[in-house]
């Protein structure tokens, strides 16, 4: 092979290798997070579904659908409380949720705002969830409120679960959300056969 020929090979070669790069950095993005706008579904205190997507709200636990806190004649159901006062923020048109990595359900971990309102924030602010991960000074501002499930006795949603034999849930706080797997999801949802 001359020299000119392999010149022209190995340019060829690098300039593919280029654009190939270029359009996996630009696929990848990786300082940003996918937003999914609203109004949303939502399915209970934490979870909401986005036409066949679903949605975890991260930093946050709430109590679940069939969850009731309270005693004697306190009795009320706060998981119902929780879904609806989610659903009051998330069925509004301008809401939207950004989130980049998944749990072991495969649904998306986010974070959701209404304009300059963080609805995962305010859910545990007005007690309807426990912190699970950046929003304990808003647990801390419920508690001595005596907000919503801090209004009196309950059992927090993880304690319920395991109570019920069911699996612990994951909202990505303990290391799911990490930026390694989160760019690890994301190249693999730019496999054409995944």
């Amino acid at each position: 092979m001359t020299r000119l020929a392999k010149t022209l090979k190995d340019g060829l070669f690098l300039g593919a290798f280029l654009v190939l790069a270029s359009l996996i950095v630009a696929k990848i993005d990786l300082n940003g997070d996918t937003r999914i706008n609203g109004p949303f579904y939502a399915i209970d205190g934490d979870t909401l579904a986005a036409g066949a997507e679903r949605l975890r709200l991260i930093g946050i636990d709430a109590p679940e659908a069939d969850q009731s806190c309270g005693e004697g004649q306190n009795v009320w159901t706060c998981g119902d409380a929780a879904r609806d006062a989610l659903a009051k923020f998330a069925s509004a048109p301008d809401a939207y949720c950004a989130g980049s990595s998944r749990d072991r359900y495969g649904r998306v971990l986010v974070r959701c705002r209404l304009g300059e309102t963080d609805i995962n924030a305010e859910l545990v602010r007005r007690g309807m969830a426990v912190a699970s991960g950046d929003y304990h000074a808003e647990e801390t501002a419920a508690r001595a409120q005596a907000e919503g499930i801090w209004s009196g006795p309950f059992e927090t949603p993880r304690a319920w679960r395991t109570a019920k034999g069911a699996e612990a849930e994951d909202d990505g706080s303990t290391g799911t959300g990490s930026r390694v797997e989160a760019i690890l999801d994301r190249l693999k949802g730019m496999l054409p056969w995944t």
